[in-house]
């Protein structure tokens, strides 16, 4: 009985086991698609998805840091070529593709060269990456030249050292540098009887020491309601041959909260400017304060604050100013409408009069200049990593602007002059800039400025120009020759020369007049050929078309002048 029992319940079992097995193999070939299988057709069942096991996962993010934002922008200050002047137009920066290594690429390189007009080039820089969140480097630099004229002599040194550090919330950035720039009052200026009043041209240098640090916080992409904050320090000491000194402390920061979309937030900075010449000592301090409310939409961006600014030290002043911008995506991505109202006190110093215009006299005057309102709109936007353009349009009330004027004493060297008058002076510009990419070896790339000025006092702006064009371009004819080219176009501008009387002792002041200084092109270019992945050689043409002309009264630039070297990459 027991074996018979035993044998029942496992026919029982087998039974019960098949049937589930039939059922299941019934759904099946219900949901089976009756159409005869071809060699074209795929059933799909369920979305592929790759899964990997946790051993294989990476958990590292990848670097994709373009490691050319890290080499700090190194220029030289050559007279036949830098025109400074405080337009007000901004780098139009364009979307890029990302930078993707397709060789080995090298940190440091060293560069020589020597060319006509006695010129001497050194240049080398170095820096590591051997680790991903630090960068540390340095960089010297020597450029001189000699031209014609009496001690028409330039020179100009640089040596710095930089460093980034990248922390989970924080990136530190800080740079130490030293500038020196020397040059002579070489202006040949001759009196009524054709003597030369400069005979022997006093020689200037200009010496810089500063520092620059910053401490940004990181972006939180994932944090909708993430605060964002910067905190920024400047100082710098600058003297020239005359015994003039200025030394500078700047400390900034601001905060920005998120909130979902809303921005709120302020920026809020404090410098600190000490000037000294042989006759005086003059404290310029200036603090401001931006608190603002951002609405941002996908379409759509709106700021509404106020600008609080106060000026202290040997005069004080407080200034409240409108700022306000908003920024509408017309066509997204590709046109972009923008607008604004704002004002803002301009620092005059020392230090940057000095390297727009380094044949100062002894003992300029010092005055911040007002942009009572700035009104600006236009349009900007880009196409991929292939065009960027921006055409803006701009209305400026200004108290106090500051121009260049030749000394009526010492007509070889220039004093500083402010408009004055009871209304504001008005400049109503037109700015528009492009950058074209034609192709992955050719790109292009372009400025230009127009000003109309409405003085209150003066009779001209003095030196600055109503026109002004500015393009560039670089072609890759292969993978190892290279060309670029610049063209930079001046309208004509407007100076002051002073008829001296005959006798030197004559207590008549010498009478002005204006004079026009005419329009100039200056066209250069240059090539490199990369023998190696080492060592390259180039060449560099400035002022092809060779003309002296002059961008300040009494003095010529340099004509053609040609440099030509190798660089060692390693």
């Amino acid at each position: 009985m027991i074996l018979r029992k035993s044998m029942l319940n496992r026919y029982l079992f087998t039974v019960f086991f098949s049937g589930i097995l039939l059922a299941g193999y019934a759904q099946q070939e219900e949901r089976r698609d009756e159409r005869p299988a071809t060699i074209d057709s795929i059933d799909v069942v369920r979305d592929y998805r790759p899964i990997l096991a946790d051993a294989v996962k990476i958990r590292r993010s990848p670097d994709m840091t373009n490691k050319r934002e890290y080499q700090p922008k190194l220029t030289y200050n050559v007279l036949d070529k830098k025109l400074d002047i405080t337009t007000g137009t901004k780098q139009l920066t364009i979307q890029e593709m990302p930078f993707t290594r397709m060789e080995d690429l090298t940190n440091n390189y060293v560069k020589i060269g020597a060319g006509n007009f006695g010129t001497l080039l050194g240049e080398a820089y170095f820096s590591t990456d051997q680790f991903v969140d630090t960068r540390i480097g340095g960089y010297v630099k020597h450029l001189n030249q000699k031209g014609s004229l009496e001690e028409q002599t330039f020179s100009q040194q640089q040596i710095g050292v930089f460093g980034r550090r990248i922390f989970d919330q924080i990136t530190l950035n800080g740079e130490l540098g030293f500038n020196r720039y020397a040059t002579h009052f070489y202006g040949v200026v001759n009196d009524t009887l054709g003597m030369n009043m400069n005979p022997n041209p006093a020689r200037q240098a200009f010496n810089d020491i500063y520092f620059t640090g910053e401490l940004t916080s990181n972006f939180e992409e994932n944090d909708p309601d993430a605060i964002s904050y910067s905190l920024k320090a400047d100082a710098y000491a600058y003297s020239n041959a005359f015994q003039a000194k200025e030394n500078s402390v700047a400390l900034g920061g601001y905060v920005n909260k998120r909130i979902n979309a809303f921005n709120i937030g302020a920026n809020i900075s404090g410098d600190f400017t000490t000037v000294e010449d042989a006759s005086y000592r003059l404290g310029n301090n200036i603090a401001r304060l931006n608190p603002y409310i951002r609405f941002q939409g996908t379409n759509y961006n709106i700021t509404l604050g106020a600008n609080f600014v106060a000026e202290f030290g040997d005069s004080s002043r407080t200034n409240i100013f409108p700022s306000a911008e908003i920024d509408f995506a017309l066509v997204p991505q590709f046109a972009h409408l923008f607008g604004g109202i704002n004002g803002d006190v301009n620092k005059t110093s020392l230090r940057e009069l000095s390297k727009e215009n380094p044949w100062l006299s002894e003992d300029i005057s010092i005055r911040n200049s007002l942009d009572r309102m700035h009104v600006f709109g236009g349009i900007k936007g880009n196409a991929g990593a292939t065009f960027g353009y921006k055409v803006q349009a701009f209305y400026k009330r200004i108290e106090s602007m500051p121009f260049y004027m030749n000394s009526p004493y010492s007509p070889y060297a220039f004093d500083v002059i402010y408009e004055s008058g009871e209304d504001a002076s008005t400049i109503v510009g037109l700015e528009g800039e492009v950058n074209v990419r034609v192709s992955e070896t050719v790109s292009l790339g372009g400025k230009v400025n127009f000003n109309e000025f409405d003085l209150q006092n003066e009779e001209e702006a003095w030196f600055l120009p109503k026109m002004r064009i500015a393009a560039n371009t670089r072609i890759n004819i292969s993978d190892k020759v290279y060309v670029d080219g610049e063209l930079l176009f001046q309208g004509q501008t407007y100076g002051r020369v002073y008829d001296y009387p005959v006798d030197p002792m004559s207590p008549t002041m010498p009478t002005s007049r204006k004079v026009t200084i005419p329009t100039f092109v200056d066209i250069s270019a240059g090539a490199e050929y990369r023998a190696t992945k080492q060592i390259g050689v180039y060449i560099r043409l400035n002022n092809m078309l060779g003309t002296a002309y002059e961008r300040y009264l009494f003095y010529p630039r340099l004509g053609l002048n040609v440099i030509g070297g190798v660089n060692f990459s390693f």
